[in-house]
């Protein structure tokens, strides 16, 4: 088929009968053959397929190497073609050209949420998801303002994809009209769909937390999403960190901790609270000058709660609530 349509426009082939009349019409600098096998033929006097055609097998595969023979078959149906595969891209980059310039960000939502759509129709397509992708807004006479949006995770949900893009440009001041609008992706590793049971009874709408981080750190900023990460600290109030979320945190092997950890410890305000496990004495920091010296329990109190509290060690002074479990 490649042969014949570089030798012919808007020719129709119906049989097996009609592909060997047309092969053998043409030329055999026509055919695909090596340069070799060409000028060898042609110094035979040979110029056309059928001429070729016409010879005894026998004498050709005596003649010429064993390509020469193959290809001809090949050419004629007589033997299978291994074709590669088509593999896709594996970059995404799509531009828009807009009819006049915008200098409102709303204007480029319409604009933005084609461009979300058709990256998710291409993710889809290779069966992968998106971790890092850039929109470009291209101005007249100036370099390109650029949002670049970075996720935790692979993502390829177009609404997902178009919230992300959406926050982040809002926070953009754009510093001229946009005539054309492009969004480009490079990094598309494969995609883990969130598994969900078959019985899920949470709400459609129901945002996962992946997706919530995702949203929170498009629209307040990277840095105004942290996690806590444990440190080989023994007083509590040391013993933890903000971190980063793009990295993961191994648990620290410690005791029995509360998920909320008061700022300053204050006085439990209850006199009889059930001791559920403890005391859990704590001695540290006589080095630096900010030892401490306590013996902590886990209580419950009257209500239900349960709290992580502690006394001052040789201390029959009240208990100090320090912390709340959930």
């Amino acid at each position: 088929a490649r042969v014949l349509a570089n030798s012919h426009d808007g020719l129709a082939i119906e049989d097996e009968t009609a592909l060997q009349r047309q092969l053998s019409a043409l030329p055999l600098d026509r055919l695909g053959l090596s340069r070799e096998l060409a000028v060898a033929l042609g110094r035979m006097g040979l110029r056309y397929l059928r001429q070729v055609l016409e010879l005894p097998r026998a004498a050709l595969a005596r003649r010429f190497p064993a390509e020469l023979l193959l290809h001809i078959d090949r050419l004629c149906g007589r033997s299978p073609l291994a074709l590669e595969h088509y593999r896709p891209p594996d970059t995404f980059d799509l531009r828009i050209e807009l009819n006049f310039d915008v200098e409102s960000h709303q204007a480029l939502l319409f604009p933005l949420r084609r461009l979300s759509a058709d990256l998710a129709a291409f993710l889809a397509g290779r069966d992968s998801g998106v971790q890092r992708f850039t929109l470009h807004l291209e101005h007249h006479g100036r370099a390109d303002s650029q949002v670049t949006v970075g996720l935790l995770s692979a993502e390829r949900e177009a609404a997902m994809l178009f919230e992300l893009t959406r926050g982040r440009l809002e926070q953009l001041q754009l510093p001229a009209p946009v005539h054309a609008v492009r969004l480009e992706a490079r990094e598309l590793p494969p995609f883990t769909p969130q598994h969900r049971e078959l019985f899920d009874e949470r709400p459609q709408q129901y945002l996962g937390w992946e997706q919530l981080r995702e949203r929170l750190r498009a629209r307040l900023g990277d840095e105004a999403v942290q996690g806590l990460s444990a440190v080989a600290e023994h007083r509590p109030e040391r013993s933890w960190r903000p971190h980063s979320c793009d990295r993961a945190q191994s648990p620290a092997a410690c005791g029995l901790r509360p998920g909320w950890l008061l700022a300053e410890p204050r006085p439990l305000g209850e006199a009889l609270p059930t001791v559920l496990a403890g005391p859990e004495r704590i001695e540290s920091g006589w080095w630096d000058g900010e030892d401490i010296r306590r013996d902590y329990y886990l209580v419950e109190t009257r209500s239900g709660q349960r709290a992580w509290v502690y006394r001052e060690v040789g201390s029959e002074g009240p208990l100090w609530l320090h912390g709340w479990f959930a």
